[in-house]
């Protein structure tokens, strides 16, 4: 689990830090393509390294699950 943990981290370092994804683009690939597991638990894995100082250079990012649009804000794009 330590190997895999240590892995995850340096994919997700990669993807957000060399490849510049986003992080919810990171996480899909992580979790759908390389480590098949939720994007929950990679999260918590990658904050549960940083916590324990193992990786200074990786910085979590919590998933957004709704925006935060107003209508008013909304009411500025009638396409949707």
């Amino acid at each position: 689990m330590r190997l895999r943990d240590e892995a995850l981290c340096r994919r997700y370092y990669y993807w957000t830090e060399r490849q510049r994804l986003r992080f919810d683009d990171a996480l899909r690939i992580l979790s759908e393509r390389e480590f098949f597991i939720s994007e929950e638990r990679i999260m918590a894995i990658v904050r549960r390294m940083v916590r324990e100082g193992r990786d200074n250079s990786l910085k979590p990012v919590p998933k957004v699950k709704m925006p935060r649009l107003t209508n008013d804000q909304l009411s500025l794009f009638p396409e949707l």
